[in-house]
């Protein structure tokens, strides 16, 4: 990944996965307290996972690291969409 330049900060994705956490965080504020610890919990981990992941992945000094870490912000972003249907 010599090619690298910037910060993850610069990265668009990495912009829209940190304002999605934000969004999710100001939506599950008003969610019945007796879910604090279970599905606004998990929703709140999910959307905050994204953004997380794509910094570390890009902090990755090989390119396989930094699409596995892609992967798994993926797969949060997979796992905050089924939260949300099942809210």
């Amino acid at each position: 990944m010599n090619e690298k330049t910037g910060s993850y900060k610069d990265l668009i994705v990495w912009q829209q996965a940190m304002d999605l956490a934000v969004a999710v965080y100001g939506a599950t504020k008003s969610w019945p307290k007796e879910e604090l610890y279970g599905l606004t919990s998990q929703v709140r981990r999910a959307a905050s996972s994204i953004p997380a992941n794509i910094a570390e992945g890009y902090g990755r000094e090989i390119r396989g690291s930094y699409q596995q870490f892609l992967r798994i912000a993926q797969g949060s972003l997979k796992e905050l969409e089924t939260q949300i249907l099942i809210a």
